[in-house]
């Protein structure tokens, strides 16, 4: 059955898409301008994997890059050209629209596109959490032989402008992206590997935006401490940590935003756009694709770690990926590995 999209369903889906982003994501106030934009100009459409027959092609949207980039810039057209210049290399119709992930942002990418195509959003998400690399959002195709991917890529202004088509294996299309991220600005709105319906149920997270939408329900039905305990009641989590942050670093390099947050000088979080570990007395009390996400433990809003401030006082929770709508990529291993030479920390052992 189709899922109305309106002004309070917006609110519920970014806020709770933050919580799922686990620090990635994107920005609360970017998810609800692009999500009311939708809103304004048309009527998006959000309907249930059921709805659709499984031959439908699907086209993944995404934004690509580093959250905390001073010079980014993409428009609204920006993924709008995006699906064009895609659809231009297939020689199929698209019939639906999937996100890459669950975020403040992404978990509405596809909204504005729908109002303006009319293809509905389909609630399989490449991904139930954010994730830092376009490979980890595309399905598990990395491990289809001989496959081609077809993305497409717009973002920047003046010199900085830039709009791109390729088709090549996942790894250099996934690579070439990320740094033409970086040529324009650090971020770029993506259109990418159009699949069927039914291949996007076996690898994808069929459900996760009516679950981002019920946490920020439980999160926007209360205030503080309250928020809090709702949502790590709904999700089976619990809270770790609360404290000052007393150490923050950032880095973006890369088209990642890469650091670590110190809370109470003793608990210790790495991130690599998104929470990957969190640890104390060198113990390890949580690691990707667990989700790790810090909260303003005062206001209860979710802080993404681009957004991270020293002397800030918040809440850490921790839900186990047992708990999660995960796709199948979260279960390859292979795909892990690249977070242990960012972080320089342990991964695969605590899978």
């Amino acid at each position: 059955m189709a899922i109305k999209l309106d002004e309070y369903t917006v609110e519920h889906a970014v806020y709770g898409g933050a919580v799922l982003g686990g620090g990635g994501g994107g920005k609360i106030a970017d998810g609800l301008q692009i999500g009311r934009l939708a809103l304004e100009i048309g009527h998006p459409i959000l309907k249930t994997a059921e709805e659709m027959e499984d031959e439908d092609l699907l086209v993944t949207v995404s934004l690509v890059g580093a959250p905390a980039a001073k010079e980014q810039y993409v428009k609204p057209m920006h993924y709008i050209k995006a699906i064009d210049l895609l659809s231009q290399a297939m020689n199929e119709p698209i019939r639906g629209i999937i996100t890459n992930e669950n975020g403040a942002s992404t978990t509405v990418n596809g909204w504005f596109q729908s109002a303006v195509t009319g293809l509905p959003v389909v609630d399989i998400p490449c991904n139930g959490r954010a994730h830092p690399t376009g490979i980890m959002g595309s399905l598990n195709l990395s491990e289809q032989a001989g496959f081609i991917s077809h993305q497409a890529a717009v973002g920047g202004r003046g010199e900085r402008f830039l709009e791109l088509s390729i088709s090549s294996s996942l790894d250099i299309a996934a690579s070439t992206v990320r740094q033409l991220s970086v040529e324009a600005g650090g971020l770029v709105a993506v259109a990418r590997n159009p699949v069927p319906v039914a291949y996007a149920k076996k690898h994808g997270a069929s459900g996760a935006i009516q679950q981002a939408i019920q946490v920020g329900e439980a999160l926007c039905s209360h205030k503080g401490e309250a928020a809090i305990d709702s949502v790590v009641a709904l999700l089976g989590g619990k809270v770790i940590a609360e404290g000052t942050v007393t150490d923050f670093v950032l880095e973006t390099t890369g088209g990642f935003d890469v650091g670590t947050v110190t809370i109470n000088k003793d608990w210790s979080m790495s991130f690599w756009n998104e929470y990957m570990t969190i640890e104390k007395d060198g113990i390890r009390y949580g690691t990707f694709p667990d989700l790790i996400m810090t909260i303003d433990a005062k206001t209860g809003r979710p802080v993404v770690t681009a957004e991270v401030e020293k002397g800030q006082n918040l809440a850490v929770i921790i839900v186990p990926k047992e708990k999660l709508i995960l796709s199948s990529t979260m279960r390859n291993h292979s795909l892990m590995c690249p977070i242990e030479k960012i972080i320089g920390k342990q991964i695969i052992n605590y899978l």
